[in-house]
Protein backbone atom coordinates (compact mmCIF):
# COMPACT_ATOMS: atom_id res chain seq x y z
CA UNK A 1 0.00 0.00 0.00
CA UNK A 2 1.69 3.42 -1.10
CA UNK A 3 1.80 6.19 0.97
CA UNK A 4 -1.17 8.09 -0.36
CA UNK A 5 -3.44 5.26 -0.29
CA UNK A 6 -2.40 4.64 3.77
CA UNK A 7 -3.30 8.53 3.99
CA UNK A 8 -6.52 8.10 2.55
CA UNK A 9 -7.03 5.41 4.53
CA UNK A 10 -6.31 6.76 7.92
CA UNK A 11 -8.49 9.62 7.19
CA UNK A 12 -11.85 7.93 6.29
CA UNK A 13 -11.06 5.56 9.61
CA UNK A 14 -10.42 8.88 11.73
CA UNK A 15 -14.06 10.53 10.06
CA UNK A 16 -15.73 6.80 10.97
CA UNK A 17 -14.58 6.97 14.62
CA UNK A 18 -15.11 10.98 14.86
CA UNK A 19 -18.39 10.63 13.67
CA UNK A 20 -20.14 7.80 15.57
CA UNK A 21 -21.81 9.33 18.92
CA UNK A 22 -20.03 7.47 21.97
CA UNK A 23 -22.92 6.47 24.20
CA UNK A 24 -22.82 5.74 27.70
CA UNK A 25 -24.35 2.72 29.15
CA UNK A 26 -27.65 3.79 31.27
CA UNK A 27 -27.11 2.45 34.93
CA UNK A 28 -29.45 -0.24 35.44
CA UNK A 29 -30.92 -0.84 39.35
CA UNK A 30 -32.96 -3.39 40.40
CA UNK A 31 -35.11 -3.22 43.24
CA UNK A 32 -37.40 -5.94 45.29
CA UNK A 33 -40.94 -5.95 47.42
CA UNK A 34 -43.13 -8.75 48.09
CA UNK A 35 -45.95 -7.04 47.66
CA UNK A 36 -48.08 -4.90 44.69
CA UNK A 37 -48.62 -1.56 44.07
CA UNK A 38 -51.02 -0.61 46.65
CA UNK A 39 -48.40 -1.48 49.65
CA UNK A 40 -46.95 1.26 51.51
CA UNK A 41 -43.19 -0.89 50.63
CA UNK A 42 -43.55 -0.78 47.07
CA UNK A 43 -45.06 3.13 47.19
CA UNK A 44 -41.96 3.79 49.14
CA UNK A 45 -39.47 2.49 47.09
CA UNK A 46 -41.06 4.06 44.16
CA UNK A 47 -40.41 7.31 46.01
CA UNK A 48 -36.82 6.30 46.77
CA UNK A 49 -36.70 6.04 42.39
CA UNK A 50 -38.10 9.83 41.68
CA UNK A 51 -36.14 11.47 44.44
CA UNK A 52 -32.78 9.35 43.36
CA UNK A 53 -33.30 10.58 39.63
CA UNK A 54 -33.78 14.20 41.00
CA UNK A 55 -31.05 14.56 42.52
CA UNK A 56 -28.97 12.83 40.51
CA UNK A 57 -29.99 14.91 36.99
CA UNK A 58 -28.53 11.90 34.84
CA UNK A 59 -30.39 9.18 33.14
CA UNK A 60 -30.24 5.98 35.45
CA UNK A 61 -33.28 3.20 35.23
CA UNK A 62 -34.58 1.61 37.50
CA UNK A 63 -36.29 -1.72 37.70
CA UNK A 64 -38.32 -2.93 40.72
CA UNK A 65 -39.58 -6.57 40.46
CA UNK A 66 -43.17 -6.81 42.23
CA UNK A 67 -45.12 -9.44 43.98
CA UNK A 68 -42.39 -11.95 45.30
CA UNK A 69 -40.91 -11.86 42.17
CA UNK A 70 -37.27 -12.52 43.28
CA UNK A 71 -38.15 -14.10 46.17
CA UNK A 72 -38.92 -12.90 49.91
CA UNK A 73 -37.04 -10.24 52.15
CA UNK A 74 -34.45 -12.62 53.44
CA UNK A 75 -33.70 -13.45 49.66
CA UNK A 76 -33.12 -9.86 48.77
CA UNK A 77 -31.03 -9.12 51.91
CA UNK A 78 -28.50 -11.89 50.74
CA UNK A 79 -28.40 -10.94 46.97
CA UNK A 80 -27.72 -7.25 48.22
CA UNK A 81 -24.99 -9.06 50.27
CA UNK A 82 -23.56 -10.47 46.87
CA UNK A 83 -24.21 -7.91 44.85
CA UNK A 84 -26.29 -9.99 42.33
CA UNK A 85 -29.81 -9.56 41.16
CA UNK A 86 -30.98 -6.86 44.10
CA UNK A 87 -29.68 -3.43 44.40
CA UNK A 88 -32.28 -2.51 47.10
CA UNK A 89 -35.11 -3.26 48.59
CA UNK A 90 -36.72 -2.67 52.02
CA UNK A 91 -36.13 -5.72 54.69
CA UNK A 92 -37.17 -6.29 57.85
CA UNK A 93 -34.38 -6.36 60.09
CA UNK A 94 -35.33 -9.73 61.61
CA UNK A 95 -34.00 -10.86 58.40
CA UNK A 96 -30.50 -9.67 59.12
CA UNK A 97 -28.88 -11.86 61.93
CA UNK A 98 -27.40 -14.01 59.85
CA UNK A 99 -25.03 -11.09 59.36
CA UNK A 100 -25.53 -9.06 62.14
CA UNK A 101 -26.84 -10.48 65.77
CA UNK A 102 -27.77 -7.56 67.04
CA UNK A 103 -30.04 -6.04 63.62
CA UNK A 104 -32.95 -7.66 64.98
CA UNK A 105 -32.80 -5.29 67.88
CA UNK A 106 -34.01 -2.38 65.94
CA UNK A 107 -37.47 -3.76 65.43
CA UNK A 108 -37.72 -5.61 68.75
CA UNK A 109 -41.17 -5.75 70.55
CA UNK A 110 -41.97 -3.17 73.13
CA UNK A 111 -39.24 -1.10 72.36
CA UNK A 112 -41.70 1.83 71.63
CA UNK A 113 -43.86 3.18 74.18
CA UNK A 114 -46.20 4.55 71.29
CA UNK A 115 -45.81 6.62 67.59
CA UNK A 116 -44.70 9.68 69.30
CA UNK A 117 -41.27 7.53 70.95
CA UNK A 118 -40.81 5.83 67.94
CA UNK A 119 -40.63 8.73 65.89
CA UNK A 120 -37.79 10.47 68.39
CA UNK A 121 -35.90 7.34 68.29
CA UNK A 122 -35.98 7.32 64.68
CA UNK A 123 -34.90 11.42 64.67
CA UNK A 124 -31.84 11.04 67.07
CA UNK A 125 -30.56 8.29 64.88
CA UNK A 126 -29.63 6.01 67.98
CA UNK A 127 -29.38 2.73 65.83
CA UNK A 128 -26.63 4.11 63.60
CA UNK A 129 -23.84 1.89 65.53
CA UNK A 130 -26.23 -1.06 64.17
CA UNK A 131 -26.45 0.21 61.04
CA UNK A 132 -22.73 0.75 61.15
CA UNK A 133 -22.28 -3.36 61.92
CA UNK A 134 -24.61 -4.50 59.03
CA UNK A 135 -23.21 -2.44 56.95
CA UNK A 136 -19.26 -3.51 57.65
CA UNK A 137 -20.39 -7.40 58.16
CA UNK A 138 -23.45 -7.97 55.54
CA UNK A 139 -22.06 -5.21 52.74
CA UNK A 140 -24.86 -3.74 52.87
CA UNK A 141 -25.93 -0.40 53.56
CA UNK A 142 -29.07 1.03 55.71
CA UNK A 143 -29.96 4.00 53.34
CA UNK A 144 -33.57 5.12 55.25
CA UNK A 145 -35.73 4.18 57.38
CA UNK A 146 -39.28 2.85 56.83
CA UNK A 147 -41.66 1.41 58.68
CA UNK A 148 -44.55 2.56 60.83
CA UNK A 149 -47.31 -0.26 61.42
CA UNK A 150 -48.31 -1.50 64.64
CA UNK A 151 -48.13 -5.12 65.07
CA UNK A 152 -50.97 -7.10 66.57
CA UNK A 153 -51.84 -10.78 67.08
CA UNK A 154 -54.47 -11.96 64.20
CA UNK A 155 -55.79 -15.51 65.43
CA UNK A 156 -58.37 -17.95 64.43
CA UNK A 157 -59.71 -17.62 68.22
CA UNK A 158 -60.59 -14.65 70.29
CA UNK A 159 -57.87 -13.47 72.31
CA UNK A 160 -58.75 -11.17 75.16
CA UNK A 161 -55.57 -11.63 77.95
CA UNK A 162 -52.38 -13.32 79.04
CA UNK A 163 -54.27 -16.41 79.41
CA UNK A 164 -56.25 -16.71 76.07
CA UNK A 165 -52.00 -16.62 74.93
CA UNK A 166 -51.11 -19.63 77.42
CA UNK A 167 -49.56 -22.13 74.60
CA UNK A 168 -50.79 -20.49 71.77
CA UNK A 169 -49.04 -21.51 68.58
CA UNK A 170 -48.42 -18.24 66.85
CA UNK A 171 -45.73 -18.23 64.01
CA UNK A 172 -42.46 -15.86 64.29
CA UNK A 173 -39.92 -14.30 62.11
CA UNK A 174 -36.45 -16.26 62.13
CA UNK A 175 -34.57 -13.67 64.56
CA UNK A 176 -34.32 -15.04 68.49
CA UNK A 177 -35.51 -12.01 69.74
CA UNK A 178 -38.90 -12.85 68.48
CA UNK A 179 -39.24 -16.67 70.00
CA UNK A 180 -37.35 -15.75 72.96
CA UNK A 181 -40.09 -12.43 73.62
CA UNK A 182 -43.29 -14.71 72.68
CA UNK A 183 -42.02 -17.87 74.76
CA UNK A 184 -41.66 -15.82 77.77
CA UNK A 185 -45.46 -14.41 77.57
CA UNK A 186 -46.55 -18.29 77.13
CA UNK A 187 -46.76 -18.53 73.45
CA UNK A 188 -45.36 -21.77 71.30
CA UNK A 189 -43.98 -19.90 68.56
CA UNK A 190 -42.73 -21.00 65.25
CA UNK A 191 -40.60 -19.82 62.28
CA UNK A 192 -42.17 -19.82 59.50
CA UNK A 193 -41.75 -18.51 56.36
CA UNK A 194 -43.85 -15.16 55.65
CA UNK A 195 -45.75 -16.91 52.55
CA UNK A 196 -46.36 -20.07 54.10
CA UNK A 197 -48.30 -18.32 56.90
CA UNK A 198 -51.71 -18.65 55.44
CA UNK A 199 -51.81 -22.49 54.74
CA UNK A 200 -50.09 -22.89 58.29
CA UNK A 201 -53.33 -21.27 60.09
CA UNK A 202 -55.40 -22.68 57.31
CA UNK A 203 -53.91 -26.49 58.03
CA UNK A 204 -53.44 -26.27 61.48
CA UNK A 205 -50.04 -26.06 62.03
CA UNK A 206 -50.00 -22.50 63.84
CA UNK A 207 -53.36 -20.57 65.27
CA UNK A 208 -52.00 -17.39 64.97
CA UNK A 209 -49.70 -14.99 63.80
CA UNK A 210 -48.59 -11.03 64.03
CA UNK A 211 -48.73 -8.37 61.59
CA UNK A 212 -49.20 -4.61 61.03
CA UNK A 213 -52.54 -3.54 59.26
CA UNK A 214 -50.80 -3.08 55.99
CA UNK A 215 -49.46 -7.03 55.84
CA UNK A 216 -52.83 -8.41 57.29
CA UNK A 217 -54.80 -6.60 54.24
CA UNK A 218 -52.39 -7.26 51.48
CA UNK A 219 -51.69 -11.21 52.05
CA UNK A 220 -55.45 -11.82 52.93
CA UNK A 221 -54.53 -12.99 56.97
CA UNK A 222 -58.16 -11.94 58.43
CA UNK A 223 -59.22 -15.11 56.01
CA UNK A 224 -57.61 -17.64 58.29
CA UNK A 225 -57.14 -15.29 61.63
CA UNK A 226 -60.09 -13.00 61.53
CA UNK A 227 -59.69 -11.89 65.60
CA UNK A 228 -56.86 -9.66 65.67
CA UNK A 229 -56.05 -9.09 69.26
CA UNK A 230 -55.08 -5.45 69.95
CA UNK A 231 -51.46 -6.10 72.06
CA UNK A 232 -49.53 -3.11 70.21
CA UNK A 233 -46.36 -5.03 70.85
CA UNK A 234 -44.20 -3.80 67.94
CA UNK A 235 -44.31 -0.94 66.10
CA UNK A 236 -42.35 -1.64 63.13
CA UNK A 237 -38.58 -0.37 61.29
CA UNK A 238 -37.92 -0.98 58.02
CA UNK A 239 -34.95 -0.40 56.63
CA UNK A 240 -34.55 0.70 53.41
CA UNK A 241 -31.34 -1.28 52.21
CA UNK A 242 -28.72 -0.83 49.34
CA UNK A 243 -26.07 -3.28 48.17
CA UNK A 244 -22.51 -2.22 48.91
CA UNK A 245 -21.22 -4.02 46.44
CA UNK A 246 -23.52 -2.17 43.86
CA UNK A 247 -22.94 1.37 45.81
CA UNK A 248 -19.02 0.96 45.57
CA UNK A 249 -19.21 1.04 41.47
CA UNK A 250 -21.70 3.72 40.94
CA UNK A 251 -20.79 7.56 40.35
CA UNK A 252 -20.03 9.96 43.19
CA UNK A 253 -22.63 12.23 42.22
CA UNK A 254 -25.16 9.10 42.02
CA UNK A 255 -23.96 8.15 45.46
CA UNK A 256 -24.99 11.21 46.93
CA UNK A 257 -28.48 10.84 45.26
CA UNK A 258 -28.92 7.82 47.03
CA UNK A 259 -28.14 8.54 50.16
CA UNK A 260 -30.07 11.24 50.26
CA UNK A 261 -33.15 9.89 48.53
CA UNK A 262 -33.06 7.13 51.12
CA UNK A 263 -33.41 9.03 54.10
CA UNK A 264 -36.26 11.22 52.22
CA UNK A 265 -38.30 8.24 50.98
CA UNK A 266 -37.67 6.18 54.17
CA UNK A 267 -39.36 8.95 56.08
CA UNK A 268 -42.27 9.52 53.39
CA UNK A 269 -42.63 5.89 54.32
CA UNK A 270 -43.07 6.01 58.09
CA UNK A 271 -45.73 9.03 57.22
CA UNK A 272 -47.55 6.61 54.91
CA UNK A 273 -47.89 3.45 57.01
CA UNK A 274 -48.25 5.06 59.99
CA UNK A 275 -50.82 7.18 59.32
CA UNK A 276 -52.67 4.21 57.43
CA UNK A 277 -52.42 2.00 59.74
CA UNK A 278 -55.49 2.41 61.72
CA UNK A 279 -57.68 3.33 58.89
CA UNK A 280 -56.99 -0.37 57.17
CA UNK A 281 -57.92 -1.91 59.95
CA UNK A 282 -60.91 0.38 60.57
CA UNK A 283 -62.04 -0.32 56.29
CA UNK A 284 -61.33 -4.28 57.23
CA UNK A 285 -63.64 -4.21 60.31
CA UNK A 286 -66.05 -1.68 58.91
CA UNK A 287 -65.87 -4.83 55.71
CA UNK A 288 -66.57 -7.20 58.20
CA UNK A 289 -63.48 -9.21 57.36
CA UNK A 290 -61.75 -9.05 60.56
CA UNK A 291 -63.10 -8.04 64.47
CA UNK A 292 -60.54 -6.28 66.80
CA UNK A 293 -60.41 -7.18 70.24
CA UNK A 294 -59.44 -5.41 73.30
CA UNK A 295 -56.33 -7.18 74.60
CA UNK A 296 -56.71 -6.27 78.67
CA UNK A 297 -53.21 -7.14 79.76
CA UNK A 298 -50.69 -5.44 77.80
CA UNK A 299 -49.01 -3.72 80.87
CA UNK A 300 -48.35 -7.61 82.19
CA UNK A 301 -47.02 -8.81 78.61
CA UNK A 302 -44.81 -5.95 78.68
CA UNK A 303 -43.67 -6.71 82.08
CA UNK A 304 -43.17 -10.58 81.21
CA UNK A 305 -40.99 -9.81 78.35
CA UNK A 306 -39.24 -6.27 79.54
CA UNK A 307 -36.11 -9.33 81.11
CA UNK A 308 -35.83 -11.25 78.34
CA UNK A 309 -35.57 -7.16 75.81
CA UNK A 310 -32.52 -6.17 78.68
CA UNK A 311 -30.45 -9.21 78.38
CA UNK A 312 -30.87 -9.62 74.33
CA UNK A 313 -29.82 -5.88 74.24
CA UNK A 314 -27.09 -6.76 76.86
CA UNK A 315 -26.27 -9.76 74.47
CA UNK A 316 -25.53 -8.37 70.91
CA UNK A 317 -23.60 -5.33 72.49
CA UNK A 318 -26.87 -3.32 72.32
CA UNK A 319 -27.26 -2.26 76.29
CA UNK A 320 -26.60 1.29 75.68
CA UNK A 321 -28.66 1.76 72.69
CA UNK A 322 -31.45 0.68 74.74
CA UNK A 323 -30.84 2.79 77.89
CA UNK A 324 -30.50 5.61 75.67
CA UNK A 325 -34.19 4.79 73.75
CA UNK A 326 -35.63 4.39 77.29
CA UNK A 327 -34.03 7.58 78.37
CA UNK A 328 -36.32 9.75 75.62
CA UNK A 329 -39.34 11.19 76.83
Amino acid sequence: MNAAIRLAVTAMLAVAVTSSPVRAETITLHGAVQFNDDHAFNRTLLKFEELTKKYYGKPVDFVLHRNSELGLEKDYFVYMNQGKGVDYAIVSPGHMSTFSRAAPFIDAPFLFRDLDHWRKVLDADLFKPIAEEVEKKADVMLIGYAGGGTRNIFANKPIHNLADLKGLKIRVIGAPIWTRTFAAAGMSPSVIAYNEIYNAIQNGVIAAGDNEAAGVEQMRFYEVGPNVAMTEHAITIRPLCFSGKTFKGLPPDLQAAIVKAGKEAGAYGRQLESREDTAKLDALEKAGKLKRIAFTDRAQLKKLVEPVIESYAKDVGADQILARINAIK
